[in-house]
């Protein structure tokens, strides 16, 4: 049986760096499926197409390839060849998407490719459907979330060491209006399957969380 683990949860809750980290603790890859939504959202920012036109993104996603690599700094995200990994992390690509992400084609696509990287390859997936539709059968279900202050709090002071001034209060107010967008979509709205383990890292450091969950995965392997 291949080892796959299985990780959602809400914007900002920290699930790219622990899963990066969990994932090289046990060494498998991880695949950040977020990216690839980012990917598309990006795409059709570039390309003026109307993320609010279902039909445009959905065919938008069918022309594209989105692809990923693993090298020794991570996953690498990559639209039709080009490298488009340091463009997928602003504000502005991620609302859109959360948007292309509402849309059962784009997610359709997005699942099916998924799908097929954890088939034969042993991996810690990460995202927001990952236990309900990408991965329904995986040994290993984790939901990562915090308060939506904490989260907003750990963004913030990232955009802040990067040199962005943008107020705690409108991080706050965009990781909110994320959450509802995310919570309250149509297809596959974000929320903890019942066999999922949920882990609550608002008083937990880095560390902790990542133990406990490589502990979480020891005990259901008996090792």
């Amino acid at each position: 049986m291949v080892l796959n683990i299985a990780m959602d949860g809400p914007v900002g809750a920290g699930k790219s760096s622990i899963a990066d980290a969990v994932a090289n603790a046990l060494g498998i890859l991880h695949l950040d499926t977020g990216a690839m939504y980012r990917a598309i959202g990006l795409t059709a920012l570039r390309r003026g197409v109307d993320l609010a036109d279902e039909q445009a993104v959905t065919e938008l996603a069918r022309q594209i390839r989105v692809s990923v690599a693993h090298g020794g700094d991570g996953q690498r995200t990559l639209v039709d060849g080009e490298d488009v990994t340091a463009l997928i992390r602003t504000a502005e690509v991620s609302m859109a998407a959360s948007t292309v992400g509402k849309y059962q084609g784009v997610r359709r696509e997005m699942v099916a490719l998924q799908q097929r990287l954890a088939a034969t390859t042993p991996m810690l997936v990460d995202g927001r459907d990952i236990c309900l539709r990408v991965l329904p059968d995986a040994p290993v279900k984790i939901y990562l979330t915090a308060s939506a202050e904490e989260r907003a709090r750990r963004r913030w002071l990232e955009m802040q060491q990067k040199g962005d001034t943008t107020p705690y209060e409108t991080v706050l107010a965009d990781l909110k209006a994320r959450d509802a967008q995310d919570m309250n979509r149509e297809i596959d709205p974000l929320r903890p399957t019942e066999d999922a383990v949920i882990v609550d890292s608002t008083e937990l450091s880095f560390g902790e969380v990542v133990e406990k969950i490589i502990g979480i995965v020891k005990e259901k392997y008996h090792e």
